[in-house]
């Protein structure tokens, strides 16, 4: 049935509560806090001061590193500050705060980009402020600027979705299906690329059934039925699922020869090629036991976690965890005021029975951890050097290479929290390398 599937990961359940929820748009909130860095790289440098008035779509940060995105005003009003404020990562960035006229005036400059090369089409990509759109928020023209001497010959479309509960990939392409053929095409046409291939999981079969009626339009285009079983959606999982090419360790796709684009993304190319709008909204999936009304929503980016969970009726009961993102690699929230950001694809409310975790204990060897890791990594090693703050070790066993999905916690019998320290060993990794320069 299958042509390959990786090594490792974990059957999770097939929570989607939301698949059947059509996109409801949210009301503009009286005000946005929208930070200057919602993307993998450099922040950007706030271009709005304290009482400029801003419309929607206008620029409102950028930066001229070239790993990095701008940033657009996603309503109209009037910039009542721009302060370090917290950001959902637990961190505090420089955010630009504004109260909304309720007018939505678009911004003058506003129009379909003209592309008529692939310099043309990196350009307007970057204008637009594109970034992942499946949560990891890389800038997207950056990922489409091929390396001199690289050939690229396969885009492949990331619709497996595979974490429980989000559904905003999977009523994208429900709703909005000629638009990510449309983007595709785009893609396809400026950087020259032969083929394509839409990677949906064996769960979602209304997907690949709607998917498969639009490609059939081209003899370039495939959508490929992929095994339900996380992380399927990783993009090195990915690329072996649909090509049979394993990137090396310290590689990128474009080694391989193939560009990974989620499916939000790629329809995102070709609403902006029609109107020349930036990148200033987002659907998210609202879901979680504290939730009155699970849905799925049109979000103006900036727009506050308390809000948008007010739009959708509110909590049933106080919730235990907030969480922005899935239940495998989601982070949790420390206040609802942090905002809504370009990758934000979830917000999930747990209620206390949902969060509570029973307590750690000791390791028994049972090597689960191990076989679950779809990276080839020792999970219980990496976590062990990292409590011991032990550089080498790190380092000696590849801490970088772990793409954080959970999975060997979540089959760990013991319940040991292996991605936490995981994750604070590339914390102390990151620390080590400033310190040594």
């Amino acid at each position: 049935m299958f042509k390959r599937f990786f090594k490792g990961g974990v059957a999770v359940t097939h929570e989607k509560n939301t698949a059947n929820c059509e996109t409801i748009k949210m009301d503009v909130p009286k005000k946005v806090i929208i930070p200057m860095l919602q993307h993998i790289g450099a922040p950007c440098k706030p271009c709005v001061a304290k009482g400029d008035v801003v419309k929607v779509g206008q620029v409102i940060g950028d930066s001229d590193e070239f790993i990095s995105a701008p940033v657009h005003s996603s309503v109209s009003g009037t910039v009542t500050s721009v302060e370090p404020l917290l950001y959902p990562g637990g961190v505090f960035v420089n955010s630009v705060v504004i109260e909304t006229d309720g007018k939505q005036e678009i911004f003058e400059k506003i129009a379909p980009p003209r592309i008529s090369n692939t310099k043309d089409f990196i350009k307007a990509i970057r204008e637009s402020g594109l970034v992942g759109l499946g949560g990891a928020g890389f800038p997207a023209h950056v990922k489409l600027s091929v390396p001199p001497g690289k050939k690229i010959d396969t885009l492949i479309i990331n619709a497996a979705e595979c974490e429980p509960y989000i559904t905003s990939d999977y009523r994208e392409i429900i709703e909005n299906s000629w638009n990510v053929i449309g983007g595709i095409n785009t893609v396809m046409e400026f950087l020259n690329i032969e083929k394509v291939i839409i990677g949906i999981e064996d769960n979602k079969p209304e997907a690949i059934h709607e998917m498969t009626k639009v490609a059939d339009t081209s003899d370039r285009i495939s959508v490929m039925k992929l095994k339900s079983r996380y992380p399927q959606g990783a993009e090195k999982m990915l690329i072996y699922a649909t090509t049979g090419r394993k990137v090396p360790p310290g590689k990128l796709p474009a080694d391989v020869g193939v560009i990974v684009m989620n499916v939000n993304s790629v329809s995102f190319v070709a609403e902006y090629a029609k109107t020349g709008m930036p990148l200033i909204k987002k659907r998210v999936t609202i879901d979680g036991g504290a939730v009155n009304k699970p849905c799925n929503v049109e979000v103006p980016i900036g727009t506050s976690l308390k809000d948008v969970f007010d739009f959708c009726g509110g909590f049933k009961e106080t919730p235990k965890k907030v969480l922005m993102g899935g239940p495998m690699m989601g982070i949790a929230q420390f206040s609802l005021e942090t905002s809504v950001v370009k990758h934000t694809n979830a917000l999930l409310a747990f209620t206390e029975e949902e969060s509570n975790l029973p307590p750690e204990g000791p390791c028994i060897r049972c090597g689960r951890c191990v076989r679950a890791c779809p990276m080839n990594l020792l999970p219980l090693k990496l976590s062990k050097s990292s409590l011991r703050e032990n550089i080498e070790e790190l380092n000696k066993y590849h801490v970088n290479d772990c793409i954080e999905c959970g999975s060997c916690s979540y089959v760990c019998p013991s319940k040991i929290h292996l991605v936490q320290s995981i994750r604070l060993g590339k914390a102390q990794i990151r620390a080590a390398m400033k310190g040594g320069k």
